[in-house]
């Protein structure tokens, strides 16, 4: 996603912000309601107009191998962040794996086409910034859904800029070449999702309820490697 879509979301989560007086929500991690629901129905008018059919026609005519590669070479890219990160929260050996599969899938694995590094017992890892602030003791902060790229929270938000900058194929030339990849990244990602994206469509009775639910859980769950601490109890109201 290009930085001037960035600074478009954010101008837009800035003046839901200034509107927030007219939204409210019985969820305390979620005082945006009114806003995010309405985002929510935005960025799914265009997953069901534009991302959703894109990426269903990309599943049924790409081989499964080629689906595969994309994937692979992407996800090698988004190694060097995540090692970086892990690095910073002072997970050492697992910093050095994935410096260790960026070195091995970039090379062996053709530029990362291939997962060389999985296939050696390297575990592939997903941390960014906002995991890294979390880990840290950053609280979450109010919950947001970002005009296209999503459900968010407002540390996650904060940290987005560097998770964007830190991606190298961001400093891909030629330009058209960068932004086709970019393209087929996205579309990528969105047909890895049709099966879940299906399942949630027949589920769920408040798509907009599951969704934030379900993602502040997992978000949660990645932030603390899994291992989430209770979650601290409601006090009963007298």
């Amino acid at each position: 996603m290009s930085q001037s879509t960035l600074r478009h979301s954010l101008l837009a989560l800035a003046a839901a912000a200034a509107l927030s007086g007219c939204a409210t929500s019985s969820n305390p991690a979620d005082p945006l309601e009114g806003y995010n629901r309405a985002m929510f129905k935005f960025n799914d008018a265009v997953d069901r107009a534009v991302l959703k059919p894109v990426a269903t026609g990309y599943k049924n005519v790409t081989p499964d191998f080629v689906q595969t590669g994309v994937a692979n070479f992407f996800g090698n890219l988004s190694d060097v962040w995540t090692a970086a990160n892990n690095l910073m929260q002072g997970k050492g050996k697992e910093g050095m794996s994935d410096v260790m599969r960026v070195a091995l899938n970039s090379t062996f694995g053709l530029l990362g086409v291939l997962d060389i590094a999985s296939e050696a017992g390297l575990q592939k890892h997903n941390e960014d910034l906002g995991q890294t602030m979390g880990y840290y003791g950053v609280t979450p902060g109010p919950y947001i859904v970002l005009p296209l790229f999503g459900p968010s929270t407002l540390r996650d938000t904060v940290g987005l800029p560097a998770d964007l900058a830190a991606d190298p194929w961001a400093y891909k030339d030629p330009v058209n070449v960068r932004n086709i990849g970019s393209g087929v990244r996205l579309i990528d990602k969105r047909a890895q999702l049709l099966d879940a994206s299906s399942l949630l469509e027949d589920a769920a009775l408040d798509r907009y309820e599951f969704v934030r639910d379900g993602w502040l859980q997992r978000r949660r769950s990645q932030v603390y490697d899994g291992d989430p601490p209770p979650e601290p109890q409601k006090k009963e109201s007298d």
